[in-house]
């Protein structure tokens, strides 16, 4: 049984090697205080959040939480499970955003929420680019969650992608540096990236 450390020019899914079940991947789960995620069998590890990846993820929880007080959706923190599933979809997928937003409450039980969230926005690390930049795109895409940020500290830039009505991402937005970042499905909420990326 075998954990798989996501680095850059990995594959999900790599043939020959022995998939693991959702009974094991739960069972790895208590023996470990590190991020685990489970893609049709096989087991990633997320690596171990740095100072500025939490920094990130706390600004951005905080203004999510803020805008979405009274409103009938919420915002969610990693570690918190997403299983993903669409009916169209086969398989069985548990992902862990670092922010999840999610509009359709039916979904959620004690534990994580299975559906498809409405907003889901993911922190670069340097070890993890090409599984975010690359497979989760089409992996949320698929799924159909509506839109998608990514958080790039390395170049302080925030990349934001919507769904068209043929079901497929187009770039919203590009912000390096400066400017206000806005979401197209969370009516007025924008992010300042230049306040966002500060030291």
């Amino acid at each position: 049984m075998k954990i798989e450390t996501w680095k850059e020019g990995d594959f999900v899914n790599v043939p020959g090697k022995q998939a693991v079940s959702l009974e094991e991947f739960y069972r790895m789960r208590e023996t470990t205080d590190r991020i685990l995620e489970y893609i049709d069998g096989a087991v990633l590890m997320s690596p171990s959040p740095s100072t500025q990846h939490q920094r990130l993820s706390g600004r951005l929880h905080v203004q999510l939480f803020h805008f979405l007080e009274g409103k009938p959706c919420e915002v969610f923190h990693a570690p918190f499970d997403i299983e993903l599933k669409n009916e169209r979809i086969e398989g069985k997928k548990i992902v862990v955003p670092d922010l999840t937003v999610i509009c359709d409450r039916s979904g959620l039980t004690d534990s994580k929420f299975v559906g498809v969230p409405t907003l889901i926005m993911e922190i670069l690390s340097p070890s993890n680019q090409a599984y975010d930049l690359v497979f989760k795109l089409n992996l949320y895409m698929q799924y159909g969650v509506r839109e998608y940020w990514i958080v790039n500290p390395m170049h302080s830039v925030v990349q934001v992608y919507s769904l068209n009505d043929d079901g497929q991402y187009e770039q919203a937005g590009v912000w390096k540096e400066t400017g206000m970042a806005c979401s197209r499905v969370l009516d007025g909420f924008s992010v300042d990236v230049e306040q966002l990326f500060r030291p």
